[in-house]
């Protein structure tokens, strides 16, 4: 059913973070994300993911105080092993082991520099 709203197909995931250019810099250089524009008086910039279709964002809000929580963005991934050892190799912080659903889901829940939960998934499921 179509929603009356007409949404245009875009996300903007939007993260409280302590210093925007440190995390501007971490999401390009570590996820892979592309750098849309930065707004330096209001403290706020959007990445581009890496998302198929290029319309899933992440805007950066910069905040004296961090406030973690909410929502978990989870990106898709083909290897999540791969993936995860790829991060890890970028000294980034994960939620403990890789978590599997058998037939369903596997899932790793990791961090940005300012404690944001972010997670990735492989579908087990068979299509």
């Amino acid at each position: 059913m179509a929603s009356s709203l007409n949404y245009d197909g875009g996300l903007t995931i939007a993260f409280d973070v302590s210093n925007l250019k440190k995390s501007a810099d971490w999401y390009q250089n570590v996820l892979g994300f592309t750098h849309l524009y930065t707004v330096d008086e209001i403290g706020w910039c959007e990445l581009q993911s890496p998302v198929e279709g290029g319309r899933v964002n992440v805007g950066l809000s910069q905040v004296e105080k961090v406030k973690t929580g909410g929502p978990t963005p989870t990106f898709g991934v083909k290897d999540i092993d791969k993936a995860r050892s790829i991060l890890e190799g970028k000294k980034v912080r994960f939620d403990g082991p890789t978590r599997e659903y058998p037939g369903m889901v596997r899932l790793a829940t990791f961090y940005d520099p300012d404690g944001n939960a972010l997670m990735l998934y492989q579908s087990l499921a068979m299509h």
